[in-house]
C-alpha cells in the first residue's frame, strides 16, 4: 500500500470519527451536519490551512532586513531541495521549536519560535530548517496541517458530546435522546482515536524529514545536535499559545499546559532520530565549515535574533 494511499485512508477515518460524533449529538440530522463540516474541514484546510495554522500561533511574518541570516539559510536550504523559497514567520513564543505549513511547495510557509533563535547556533539552526523544508518537499504539511485542524474539529465536537451526555444524552432527529454513557465513553475515546492516527501519519514522516534535511545542509550532526536542545528545552518550557492536536507539526512534540503527560507521542523517540541521523553521519562526507561556531560566534547570532 503506498504512503498516499495510506494517508488517504487515515484522513478518511478522521472525517469518520467527525460522523459518528456528529451522529451521537443529533442523531440523523447531526450526521448529515457532521459529514458538511467534514468536508468543509477538508476543503478548507487544503485552502487555509496554513492561514489557519499561523494566526493559531500568532505567527508574524519577516522581512528580509530584520532576519538576513535566516533569510539566507531557508533560501540556501530551498535550492538545495529544489523547491520555491517558502515564506519565514517568527512565532512570539520562548518555547524553543519550529514547523512548516502550506498546501504545497508554492504556498508553504517556514515558522520559528522566538526561543530557538535564542538556544541554537547558526549551524544547529540551519539543521532544523533543512528539515523543515524536507517536510515541504516530501509534500508532507498539508496532510499534517489538515490533520491538525481535523484533530482540533473532533476536541471541539467531542466536547459538545460531553457536555450534552451531562445533560442526559442529546436529541436525535427523531427527538429520542441518545444513551448519555455511550456519548460520554465516545467523547473521552475519539480524541484518543484521533491522536493515535495523528501519530500513524506523523512519526514515519519524521524519520524521513530527518534523512531529507540532513542531506540538503549536509551535516547531519548539526540537526542531530539541535534535537538534543531542543528535546531538553521543550521538557522544560510550555507552549503558551496554539493547540495540543498541531503539536505533530513541530520538528520536537511541544509541551502544553494542559497536556504535561501525554498518551501518545506524535513523535518518535528523540534518541532513535539522532542515532540514525550520527549513523548517517558516518556514511558521508565531511562537510567544510559545518562544525559548531565559537563561543563569540554564538553569542553573536543569538544577539542577532533576539530583537525579533
Amino acid at each position: 500500500m503506498t504512503s498516499q494511499l495510506k494517508t488517504l485512508l487515515l484522513l478518511a477515518a478522521l472525517s469518520g470519527i467527525i460522523i459518528v460524533i456528529g451522529g451521537m449529538i443529533g442523531g440523523k440530522t447531526g450526521i448529515m451536519i457532521a459529514f458538511v463540516i467534514a468536508m468543509v474541514m477538508n476543503v478548507g484546510s487544503y485552502w487555509f490551512s496554513d492561514s489557519i495554522v499561523l494566526k493559531m500561533y500568532n505567527a508574524r511574518e519577516l522581512a528580509y532586513d530584520e532576519a538576513p541570516m535566516l533569510h539566507d539559510m531557508v533560501e540556501e536550504l530551498a535550492r538545495n531541495a529544489g523547491i520555491p523559497k517558502p515564506r519565514v514567520c517568527v512565532v512570539p513564543e520562548q518555547a524553543p521549536n519550529a514547523f512548516a505549513t502550506g498546501r504545497n511547495p508554492q504556498n508553504a510557509v517556514v515558522a520559528v519560535t522566538e526561543g530557538i533563535l535564542q538556544i541554537l547556533t547558526p549551524t544547529e539552526l540551519r539543521g532544523v530548517l533543512a528539515h523543515e523544508i524536507a517536510h515541504i518537499a516530501h509534500r508532507d504539511i498539508l496532510i499534517q496541517t489538515i490533520a491538525a485542524v481535523m484533530g482540533s474539529t473532533i476536541v471541539m465536537l467531542a466536547n459538545m458530546l460531553q457536555f450534552a451526555s451531562f445533560f442526559g444524552g442529546a436529541r436525535d432527529s427523531e427527538g429520542e435522546r441518545t444513551n448519555p454513557l455511550v456519548g460520554l465513553l465516545l467523547a473521552i475515546l475519539a480524541p484518543i482515536a484521533a491522536s493515535i492516527i495523528q501519530m500513524a501519519i506523523s512519526r514515519s514522516r519524521e524519520f524521513l524529514a530527518d534523512q531529507g534535511g540532513a542531506t540538503y545542509c549536509g551535516d547531519p550532526l548539526a540537526l542531530a545536535s539541535a534535537l538534543n536542545k531542543l528535546q531538553m528545552a521543550a521538557s522544560q518550557v510550555p507552549m503558551h499559545s496554539g493547540n495540543p492536536t498541531t503539536a505533530e507539526m513541530f520538528i520536537v512534540a511541544p509541551l502544553f499546559p494542559s497536556s504535561v503527560a501525554k498518551l501518545f507521542a506524535t513523535h518518535p523517540p528523540i534518541e532513535e532520530r539522532i542515532a540514525r541521523l550520527t549513523q548517517m553521519a558516518g556514511h558521508m562526507p565531511a562537510q567544510p565549515g559545518t562544525q559548531a561556531q565559537s563561543a563569540p560566534q554564538q553569542r553573536k547570532s543569538t544577539n542577532r535574533f533576539g530583537d525579533l
